[in-house]
């Protein structure tokens, strides 16, 4: 299959089997689409992105006052030089967070860390009700979504629903990208650990999507969310569905680039099943990836933890988890 730009995959046609043929198709064989007719307005996230926009101009001291390191769930403000990806420094600031919840009291496994409160910035309130409202709406199209590849699948709609009930574990950050000269990586080539991905971007490119061993460029188009399979999908088809290698190359100086993403995964303390696909897709399979340096797990709240403890090694400091606990499943 030849590729020059991604598929593109409309929500409020879902319900038809021809749509869906279509997500199937995306999803197997690309990993990545722009989805459009979501629902979501023009003016709701251009106001997302002004928010994101107006955090990111706030004083270092108000950043800092909200700084991951601050928190015992991963939750808050990165500077420049705070994440990790493939062992380089991202060139990036971003804000972090999660389902608001209550921290876990006495902590029986390591993943439990991920369950706690956001960090929200005292003098932008708006912040935390256009963020977390955008989350809210983006859920329910990520969870139609989800069914709806299901189906694609030759599977019952709700044949994941038993991993994330009413409430999936959503991860989410506002992003933004400061031209420079110092290195070309925004963020290292990785893959995202939940079931599905959305990505907001703003009119400037640099999001890449590695296909047939070469890198695409993903170009922004205005009001629609980049949606990319995550590794928790490609567990439970055994590798039918592949989670794709992505990056974001650093803007030239004197350009910034703001994006929104958001991870919508199962509840943490759920297992992936193994769904039993049509013999034709078991076929196609290509078995689950194999990576000594990033081993999926099947049980959501280590594989989530993974991923979070490998990017940000510093906060993990500071927290009950160190970054050697993953790769025992601790």
């Amino acid at each position: 299959m030849t590729l020059s730009q991604l598929p593109t995959i409309s929500f409020k046609r879902l319900d038809t089997p021809e749509e869906r043929e279509k997500l199937r198709v995306a999803a197997s064989e690309v990993g990545f689409f722009y989805l459009v007719d979501h629902g979501l307005t023009t003016q709701q996230l251009d106001a997302v992105m002004t928010v994101s926009k107006q955090f990111f101009d706030l004083s270092e001291f108000e950043k800092k006052a909200v700084a991951m390191n601050r928190s015992a769930h991963f939750r808050g403000y990165n500077a420049v030089g705070g994440e990790r990806t493939g062992g380089a420094v991202d060139v990036r600031e971003q804000f972090d967070w999660m389902n608001e919840e209550s921290a876990v009291v006495a902590l029986q496994a390591s993943w439990q860390t991920l369950i706690g409160p956001n960090l929200w910035p005292t003098n932008l309130s708006e912040l935390r009700s256009k963020l977390l409202s955008l989350t809210e709406q983006q859920t329910r199209i990520a969870v139609t979504l989800l069914r709806a590849l299901c189906e694609s699948l030759g599977m019952a709609a709700d044949a994941l629903d038993g991993t994330f009930s009413d409430a999936p574990y959503t991860h989410s950050k506002i992003i933004k990208y400061p031209g420079t000269t110092a290195s070309t990586q925004g963020v290292g080539a990785h893959k995202d650990p939940g079931y599905l991905t959305f990505v907001l971007q703003d009119q400037q490119s640099g999001l890449q999507v590695e296909y047939d061993g070469h890198w695409l460029d993903v170009e922004p188009r205005a009001g629609s969310f980049v949606v990319n399979i995550g590794e928790l999908l490609e567990l439970a088809s055994d590798g039918f569905l592949q989670a794709t290698n992505h990056r974001v190359l650093a803007p030239e100086p004197g350009v910034e680039r703001y994006s929104v993403a958001y991870f919508m995964a199962a509840q943490l303390d759920s297992t992936v099943p193994v769904l039993d696909l049509p013999a034709e897709m078991k076929e196609k399979s290509k078995g689950v990836s194999t990576d000594p340096n990033n081993q999926l797990l099947s049980h959501v709240g280590e594989n989530v933890l993974k991923g979070r403890v490998r990017s940000h090694p510093d906060a993990a400091k500071h927290i009950y988890v160190t970054p050697q606990a993953h790769q025992n499943g601790t």
